[in-house]
């Protein structure tokens, strides 16, 4: 039986401990919580009566001897701070999306996770969806192709005023360190690399305020390059409705779309390329294929994470998202900020000095500004739920 500890109980942190403590994960039991907040750790008193313990600084935790394994739902800057040293309390640690805001302290979390020997899992619940998992294998089976272009819409990340007020952290350089694209697209970035493998170049806009009265960016646009010429864009924002959720992958054998939880499929029966130079016809109409296939509802992912992390510890089963991949949707997003601060094409991998320093700039002018929301720190309404947001039929 693993002992879980969680780091942080707000909205996922909450919807983690209730998981856990209604026995929704096998051999895992919740056997302690720790928050600054006040009110935070009242709820968890009266949730989980005596049988949770309840910590207000995370250190207590670490040290109780209560827990083997710790899962981090605290603000994204201290991911890697705290996933470090209970690594060095010999705990195994699930970390929350993002890995962390920059590349340089994910690196240092990682070299510590490495020689601590103990298992590190990242929360990327949607890589279990069957609809990705399914276009994932397509791809690397070559079913597609050899792949030209990879298009994601996901402006379906609709936010209001209120949500950017609900708490002090949301919506700042200071706090959040960014805004959609380290905030709702962690997941999509790392889908995005999970089925693509990693750009070597990209150009970005990310717009800081176009929808809300935010420092951060609201709305990006990534262009992105590989080395055998295929090009990758990657739309998304927070203050378009109604939003879409769009994925198109294009190979010389044919496309793939997913819309709506669908997953349909276009084939050729010859390589487009073969077509193009040996065709005697300007523009030929060849036999097109289509499938579209069916994938089934599922258990949320958030708990299929933790069981596989679960028995990644039991007996060694493969981990879905091993935490040392937080770093690839990470250097995505961290080429995109510096693309837009600089206005230039960037190389991945990229010069993380220079973006910290960047980085630090924004924050410093953040501060100068003084914080526009008067927020409150308080759980969204669906605190200690799993939202169906993630089922993909969107």
């Amino acid at each position: 039986m693993v002992r879980y500890g969680i780091i942080g109980i707000g909205n996922m942190g909450s919807a983690h401990a209730k998981a856990l403590y209604e026995g929704k994960i096998d051999s895992a039991t919740l056997t302690a919580v720790s928050d600054t907040n006040i009110d935070r750790r009242t709820w968890a008193q009266n949730e989980f009566g005596a049988g949770t313990a309840v910590f207000e600084d995370y250190e207590s935790l670490l040290t109780s001897g209560l827990v083997d394994a710790v899962i981090i739902a605290t603000p994204h800057y201290s991911h890697p701070d705290i996933a470090k040293r209970a690594f060095k309390e010999n705990l195994h640690v699930l970390i929350e999306k993002p890995a962390g805001v920059d590349t340089k302290s994910v690196k240092e979390m990682n070299r510590v996770a490495m020689e601590s020997g103990k298992a590190f899992g990242i929360m990327f619940n949607q890589r279990t969806d069957a609809l990705f998992g399914a276009l994932k294998y397509y791809v690397e089976l070559g079913l597609l192709g050899e792949i030209k272009r990879f298009n994601w819409i996901i402006n379906n990340w609709y936010r209001t005023q209120a949500y950017y007020e609900s708490s002090s952290w949301r919506a700042s350089w200071n706090g959040e360190g960014g805004g959609v694209l380290l905030n709702q697209c962690p997941h999509n970035l790392d889908i995005w690399q999970w089925i693509m493998g990693m750009p070597t170049k990209v150009m970005a806009f990310c717009h800081e305020g176009q929808f809300h009265d935010v420092y951060v960016e609201d709305d990006a646009t990534i262009y992105a390059e590989y080395p055998n010429k295929a090009t990758a864009t990657f739309i998304t924002s927070t203050g378009e409705y109604p939003g879409t959720n769009r994925l198109e992958i294009s190979g010389t054998m044919g496309k793939a779309v997913a819309e709506n939880g669908v997953l349909k499929l276009f084939l050729l029966d010859k390589d487009e390329r073969d077509i193009c130079y040996n065709s005697t016809k300007s523009m030929p109409k060849e036999k097109v294929t289509q499938i579209t296939v069916n994938i089934q509802e599922q258990v949320d992912g958030h708990i299929l994470i933790i069981r596989n992390f679960t028995e990644h510890i039991e007996n060694g089963k493969e981990l879905i998202a091993p935490g040392l991949d937080g770093i690839k949707s990470l250097s995505i997003s961290n080429a995109a900020y510096l693309s837009a601060w600089t206005g230039s094409f960037v190389d991945i991998p990229f010069d993380e000095t220079r973006f910290n320093e960047l980085l630090e700039a924004k924050r410093q002018e953040e501060k100068e500004k003084g914080n526009a929301k008067n927020s409150v720190d308080i759980p969204s309404e669906a605190a200690g739920e799993y939202s169906d947001r993630w089922q993909v039929r969107w």
